[in-house]
Formats: structure tokens, C-alpha cells, sequence
């Protein structure tokens, strides 16, 4: 009777998928969760589902080309990837620019931090079920998408590099209407962070879930505000300057407790850090030239480049071949970095309901994790597709018709094994 009575109360499991179309998700991915009960016990992750081939792509163009091709990787840090694509190109050809161009590379580096930051405190409140915050933050992240607007003539993809420099001065009158506008954003930030800290609905749903340690964080490679949440000082703008930030330097922002309320603390602090720098940096801006003469061709030779992208760490792997067009141009993302804090440790032990806000803790970009897909056969010859197999056959479709498995993985070539 007792046997019969412990048999009937065992928990089972159960698989619950969210994904790739789903009204929880802004861009398609696959997540899927075990839990018994209310608690997740097990967690897996399937990307790729917004490949565009822009690593392939890269090849074919010239190197002003590809850096508006790159911008458009992620739309929230499209200054970033610019930068980082275009800094590797400058040290192949072996130029330096002004000291004014880099000035304002970082000034625009800050600008879009405070869009993105913005724009991520409103989509994780949302997550959470705080609309209010949502449309408030998102209201006041139209005041940064005018700045950047009236500054470099877009709101998304504004473009300020261009090989050699940068393609707009500051000006007297925009750096006044800059203060104004940051004056604001500084007082709105200020409410903001008094709810994460003060709000006793917003604390229950954020404080003590989705810790992870600095010691976990690192051996997860985890970066950007998601490492500097659990104490880990890792910053590239700190660590490695780059542009402006060898000229004028920047702090780093860090917390100490790991769990999903310290990355609120850390990011919305950043962007008080990201209004201070931005203020005293046009106070003491150089005077100068905005660039100077950039190669048709670039020499042979290959170079590496980091910046700190607003989500972390955004590295490229840049090879040239002599001529008017890159060889190779490998990106690595932050989010892609940071994606293992969550199915490998975070996840577990967690409430189901916790879970849309544990996700958008670390900020998360589908399309900053643009990889290939490896197409197994039943035999190992393998055969790489060329670029106009890849625009001819829709992956999925090709595998489905040749009765293929089709796997997720990282590497450069998409391979056909038949």
C-alpha cells in the first residue's frame, strides 16, 4: 500500500518547448525546457535559425563595402561591428587616424551604448511582466535615437566610420543640444535604477534568481555587463583601449552579487558612466583632421581586433590577400559567448515563470549568432558548397529532399556529405 502510494506521487517530466516562432520571442530560436512540476531541471538551446551568410559575403566586396555590410549584423550595435571590422582593415594598411576621429568613435560607442542599454531595460521589464518601465524606458530611448539621428542622418544604421576616419564632425551647436538631451536621460536613468533597487514587486522577481559566481562566469567564458555582474573585471575599452579610449579612459563598472538584479545595477550604471565620459570628453575634444587617405588595396597579412560592444566582447578575425577584397572575415559575438550561462548553469533549479527574464538578463542577439549548418550524410566524402549553392538551395529544403539529418554547428564552411 505504501509502495503503490510513493509510485502514484513521483514527479514526472515533462519537455516544454518555446520556439522558433513563438509570441514570447522578438527573433527565432529554439529553447527547450525540462521541468518537473514548476521547476526546470534540464535546458538546451538550438540557434542558426537567422543565418544570412555574412562572414561569405564579406568576400566578395570591397573593404568599404564590407564595412556597411557588417553594420548590419546587429542593428543596436552596428557602430561596434564597424569598428571593429574597420580598425583591423586600418592596421593591414598600415594608417592611423586623427586623434579626433577616434574621440568621436568613442563618444559614438557611448551613444549607442546608452540605445542599447535602454532598449534592453525595457525588453527584460517587459519579459517580466512591468510594461510600465517598458514604455517608459522605451520613450526615453527615442531621445538617443534622435541624437543619433540628428548627428549622423540615421537612428539604426548610422554609419560614422569610414575607412581612414570618421564621416561627421561634432559641432558647437550639436554638442549643446547633446547636454541638454544627456541632462535628461541622467535624471530618467536615476528613477530607473531607484526601482531596481527600492521596488519590493521588481526585487522578488530579479535579487537572489539567476546567480552565477565569478568563478562560474569565467570557466563559462562569460563577457560584457553579464561577467562584470559577478565581479569579473574584464572590459575591452579598460583592458585593451581602443579609439578614444587610449586618449581619454574610461571606468569600468562592476557588482559583485551575480544574480539577474546586479546586471540591471551594472547596466544601467553604465550608462551613467557612458553620460559622464561623454561630457568630459567634449569639454577636451582634440582639434584635427576627421581622417585621412585609405588604400583601394591592402597588403597581405592578417590582424585581430576586439572592442566592447554593449552586450561584451565583439571580436574580428580579419585576412587579407592583397587585393581590393578581405580573404576572411570571422566574427565572434558576445552573445554567442554568453549563451552558455544560461542552458549549462543558470536554468536549473529556476521556476518556469522565471525564466523569460533569466533570458534577457544577458541581453541576448539571434542574429549576432549567424553560423552555418553542417549537413551529415550516411557517407564521410565531403564536398564544400560553393557560394552559388548556397543561394541556390534553402538549406532545410535541400537536406529534407536528400533525406540528410541537419545539425547546428560553428564551423567556417557549410559542407555537403553524401
Amino acid at each position: 500500500m505504501t509502495d503503490n502510494l510513493i509510485d502514484s506521487n513521483k514527479s514526472q517530466k515533462y519537455i516544454v518547448p518555446i520556439g522558433p516562432q513563438h509570441p514570447a520571442l522578438k527573433e527565432p530560436g529554439h529553447f527547450e525546457f525540462t521541468v518537473e512540476g514548476e521547476i526546470v531541471v534540464d535546458a538546451s538551446i538550438r540557434l542558426g535559425y537567422v543565418h544570412r551568410g555574412v562572414e561569405k559575403a564579406a568576400e566578395s566586396r570591397t573593404w568599404t563595402q564590407v564595412l556597411y555590410l557588417v553594420e548590419r549584423v546587429c542593428g543596436i550595435c552596428s557602430h561596434a561591428h564597424g569598428t571593429a571590422f574597420i580598425q583591423n582593415a586600418e592596421a593591414l594598411a598600415g594608417i592611423e587616424i586623427p586623434p579626433r576621429a577616434k574621440v568621436i568613435r568613442a563618444i559614438a560607442g557611448e551613444i549607442e551604448r546608452l540605445h542599447s542599454h535602454l532598449l534592453w531595460l525595457g525588453v527584460a521589464a517587459h519579459e517580466g511582466g512591468f510594461d510600465a518601465m517598458f514604455m517608459y524606458s522605451w520613450r526615453d530611448r527615442e531621445i538617443v535615437m534622435d541624437i543619433l539621428e540628428n548627428f549622423f542622418g540615421n537612428r539604426v544604421n548610422y554609419s560614422v566610420n569610414i575607412p581612414g576616419g570618421v564621416k561627421e564632425d561634432i559641432t558647437p551647436e550639436f554638442a549643446e543640444q547633446l547636454r541638454i538631451k544627456l541632462d535628461f536621460l541622467e535624471k530618467r536613468l536615476k528613477h530607473y535604477l531607484d526601482v531596481v533597487n527600492d521596488d519590493v514587486t521588481f526585487r522578488a522577481r530579479t535579487v537572489n534568481i539567476g546567480t552565477l559566481g565569478k568563478e562560474e562566469m569565467t570557466r563559462l567564458g562569460a563577457t560584457g555587463p553579464t561577467a562584470r555582474s559577478a565581479g569579473i573585471t574584464r572590459d575591452i575599452r579598460v583592458d585593451r583601449p581602443y579609439s578614444g579610449f587610449d586618449i581619454y579612459p574610461i571606468n569600468m563598472i562592476l557588482d559583485d552579487h551575480g544574480d539577474l538584479n546586479a546586471r540591471f545595477v551594472v547596466r544601467l550604471k553604465e550608462c551613467f558612466e557612458s553620460i559622464r565620459y561623454i561630457r568630459d570628453v567634449l569639454e577636451k575634444i582634440p582639434e584635427g583632421e576627421l581622417s585621412v587617405k585609405f588604400p583601394r588595396k591592402i597588403p597581405a597579412g592578417e590582424s585581430m581586433s576586439s572592442v566592447e560592444a554593449p552586450r561584451g566582447e565583439l571580436f574580428y578575425f580579419v585576412r587579407s590577400n592583397g587585393t581590393e577584397n578581405p580573404d576572411r572575415v570571422k566574427v565572434r559575438t558576445a552573445s554567442l559567448c554568453n549563451w552558455g550561462t544560461i542552458v549549462s548553469a543558470v536554468a536549473k533549479g529556476h521556476k518556469l515563470a522565471d525564466m523569460p527574464m533569466i533570458l534577457a538578463g544577458i541581453d541576448p542577439c539571434f542574429s549576432c549568432n549567424d553560423r552555418m549548418v553542417n549537413i551529415v550524410g550516411k557517407e564521410k566524402n565531403a564536398q564544400l558548397w560553393t557560394w552559388e549553392q548556397l543561394r541556390k538551395y534553402g538549406i532545410n529544403y535541400h537536406a529534407m529532399q536528400e533525406g540528410f539529418n541537419v545539425s547546428d554547428c560553428g564551423i567556417e564552411q557549410l559542407r555537403e556529405e553524401k
